[in-house]
């Protein structure tokens, strides 16, 4: 079989070497891919979102199963397109990954089903939305609606800074396009929690929980970031906080999508807070998380392929879908001075024997070189028997990497551990 993979973040990494387990694989593109991704797929230089070219190149090379990993192409209606060719691809349709391309649309959603979520109030205007930020609940969060690559949301611990946010993404156009609208929400308390989930738009199949570190440095400090590092599962997401999520969130998400007549199929990625008052839903991705992937994927055990296919199918029911009881954690290896400013095109050399444990994101090859190209550059993986043996094993890994100007934190799962 060939497969093609869009995207070019450590996501997609690991996804590819995940995909290359199964024997039926021959050869998997990677559009456009990166220069640590080269080392395990042929990179072509169609971007994420060149549509058109993604198509074209899937119909020319008889491409049999495309995964779409980013959101921007799945927003932009990629699956819609390669299917419309007769080529078969996961992820959802435009209409359904709307849930993660208008955070509008999935609040309004969420409140017409009975979906578990914060309080919220949307606005077009900021005058009005302004005016808003006088009286409301402080603090408050306020979110660009659209796609703003996981930046979009700012926690407003004043009504200064409440007008400061609503000015900065309204008015100032600090996300572009996807400030025109946006969602004024509640103050959630509790532990944040991962779920990334298969669904074939029947049933919907969990995978291992995970707990991501958004701030850049240690203790939870400094600027938010795309993720510093993630560890699964997440100890706060109990069997029975599973059950009720189930109940109440995953499977109720998904007939609400179906009676909307936007039927989602792929990875449904449930963003939830652990509340005095139960699981909320903080946000949804229609997507593999990154770098919830680099943790959650190493532990799977059944075949990526056969279930990405049977999402689309609709044979999910009769799949296995098999995790190992292990722990993983991910550590991320940044330029210094990531998420502002930062210097790129350090070479980076990793040990053969950690290779496999290493998932590049900003990278490129040059003169057969690999350079740092990116804010973070990659991220090393580690699993054990115990959470601890785990975060050894992803810090041993990130020891046998190296490239100047390097930053990481050291303190990824001493959260969970607490916990």
């Amino acid at each position: 079989m060939k497969i093609a993979v869009v995207g070019s973040g450590g996501r997609e990494h690991a996804i590819i070497k995940k995909i290359k387990e199964n024997p039926q694989v021959e050869t998997i593109y990677a559009l456009p891919g990166n220069g640590g991704i080269a080392a395990d797929a042929t990179c072509v230089a169609v971007g994420a979102k060149d549509i058109e070219g993604i198509v074209k190149f899937c119909k020319e090379n008889k491409i049999d199963y495309v995964v779409v990993a980013p959101d921007d192409p799945l927003v932009l209606g990629a699956v819609d397109a390669l299917e419309a060719e007769g080529i078969p691809a996961f992820g959802p349709k435009a209409n359904a990954a709307i849930i993660e391309g208008s955070k509008v649309f999935s609040k309004n959603l969420m409140k017409k089903y009975g979906i578990p979520t914060a309080a919220y109030e949307t606005f077009d205007d900021a005058d009005k939305a302004l005016e808003y930020v006088k009286t409301c609940p402080i603090p408050t969060v306020v979110k660009a609606d659209g796609l703003a690559l996981g930046k979009g949301v700012i926690i407003a611990m004043s009504r200064e800074e409440a007008a400061e946010a609503v000015r900065s993404i309204m008015l100032d156009k600090q996300f572009g396009a996807s400030g025109n609208q946006i969602v004024i929400e509640e103050f959630m308390e509790g532990p944040e929690v991962t779920v990334l989930s298969f669904t074939d738009g029947k049933v919907v199949k969990p995978m291992v929980s995970s707990m991501d570190h958004k701030r850049a440095h240690d203790n939870d400090e400094g600027l938010n970031t795309g993720g510093m590092g993630t560890i699964a599962p997440n100890p706060y997401y109990t069997k029975e906080v599973a059950d009720t999520c189930m109940e109440k969130i995953f499977l109720p998400t998904i007939e609400a999508l179906n009676k909307e007549g936007r039927t989602f199929k792929g990875c449904l990625y449930f963003g939830l807070m652990i509340t005095k008052d139960g699981p909320k839903v903080v946000e949804y991705n229609s997507r593999f998380g990154d770098p919830e992937t680099q943790v959650v994927l190493p532990l799977l055990e059944s075949d990526l392929l056969t279930i990405m296919q049977a999402t689309t199918y609709g044979t999910l029911e009769e799949t296995e879908v098999r995790f190992m009881d292990k722990k993983a954690a991910c550590v991320i290896m940044a330029s210094d001075g990531y998420p502002e400013h930062y210097e790129k095109g350090y070479e980076i050399t990793i040990d053969d024997e950690v290779s496999n444990m290493v998932f590049v994101a900003g990278a490129k090859l040059e003169d057969g070189k690999l350079l740092t190209n990116g804010g973070r550059v990659l991220g090393c993986s580690g699993i054990g028997d115990t959470l601890e043996e785990a975060i050894r094993n992803a810090y041993k890994v990130v020891d046998k990497v190296h490239f100047d100007n390097q930053y990481y934190r050291h303190d990824i799962g001493q959260r969970a551990l607490k916990a």
